[in-house]
């Protein structure tokens, strides 16, 4: 599934031409280099070691067939972000619930494209048949989790210390959308 649009900017969007694909192998690079530029971050993710395409190559080979990676591309069809639909769990009574994330490349963020992203990975989970999305998001990342709020999502609660990174405990806020 593709779509192409011109984003206005009554959306506060600048006016260029983005679109938006399942990801293919020859993106998988780009994938690696925008979740690297987070893993080094270090305040967005719990991973620790960096990705390189072949890992990603990995994790996407073992998705089951309602699990997504998507791509936003530029004009000049360069990968700018992904988005990952995962689903929450292998047991059949979850089959209704899935995990979403979005990650975008540090110089095109604050721009509109996640957002852009983040409602098309809506779309497409709601077209899946699921009714209820998860995001989880390090409680330290404020801007995280006020972009899923203005989404619809909302605080489910929080895991304490359920995490450690750099010898610090860490605290991850869990996120829900449902379907209504």
């Amino acid at each position: 599934m593709t779509v192409t649009t011109q984003m206005h900017s009554d959306l506060l969007i600048p006016s260029c031409t983005v679109f938006i694909e399942q990801a293919s192998n020859s993106d998988l690079p780009a994938i690696a280099a925008i979740y690297n530029e987070y893993i080094l971050q270090g305040d967005t993710t719990m991973e620790e070691d960096l990705f390189d395409s072949d890992r990603i190559q990995r994790w996407v080979s073992g998705f089951h067939d309602r699990e997504k990676l998507f791509v936003l591309k530029n004009a000049e069809h360069r990968v700018i972000g992904w988005g990952v639909i995962k689903r929450f769990s292998e047991r059949a009574g979850y089959r209704t619930t899935c995990e979403t994330s979005v990650y975008l490349t540090k110089q095109e963020c604050g721009k509109g494209y996640g957002t852009f992203l983040k409602k098309y990975i809506l779309e497409a989970c709601k077209q899946m048949g699921y009714h209820h999305l998860v995001a989880r998001v390090l409680a330290s990342n404020k801007a995280s989790i006020a972009y899923n709020l203005r989404l619809g999502y909302e605080i489910a609660g929080i895991q304490k210390e359920v995490g450690m990174k750099n010898g610090q405990w860490e605290d991850v806020v869990l996120m829900q959308y449902i379907f209504r």
